[in-house]
């Protein structure tokens, strides 16, 4: 068994640095690994991400369609077999929802869905429902509330 004090890395796992322009005997000195001329044997020379050269780059060249709708609401989704988690009587809020682990952000909101069958009468606070799972929901004795 080792002690502590004799801890060493595996070999081979650490391996020193190569320090570039020490000298013409180190094997990196005079230009240091750069080659003779060019953009990026200069100092802060260099092209950004994505350059080819001048060529029209790749991102300029395809198509673009469609956008982006910046008002569009994302709600974060439970079906009504997901709730049966949940003890009788029961008050389902957003929060107990993400306690529960069954959403892991609210977002612009919690819409439930009607996949599944519910076994539990429950109050259910949401932000949206959909009429399946609000029929589901009251055939099993519970109630809707809408935020």
């Amino acid at each position: 068994m080792t002690k502590l004090h004799e801890l060493q890395p595996a070999a081979g796992s650490r391996k020193e640095r190569r320090r570039k322009g020490r000298g013409m005997s180190s094997g990196a000195g005079k230009t240091a690994g750069r080659g003779h001329n060019g953009q990026k044997s200069r100092s802060g020379g260099g092209v950004r991400p994505g350059f080819e050269g001048g060529q029209m780059p790749l991102q300029q060249r395809v198509p673009k369609r469609g956008f982006t709708n910046i008002f569009k609401k994302e709600f974060a989704i439970v079906n009504v077999e997901e709730l049966n988690k949940f003890e009788a009587g029961t008050e389902v809020t957003p929060e107990a929802l993400m306690e529960a682990g069954l959403i892991k952000a609210v977002k612009d909101g919690v819409k439930i869905l009607g996949d599944g069958n519910l076994e539990k009468n429950l109050t259910v606070k949401t932000h949206r429902i959909s009429k399946a799972a609000e029929e589901k929901i009251t055939a099993a004795g519970g109630k809707v509330e809408v935020l």
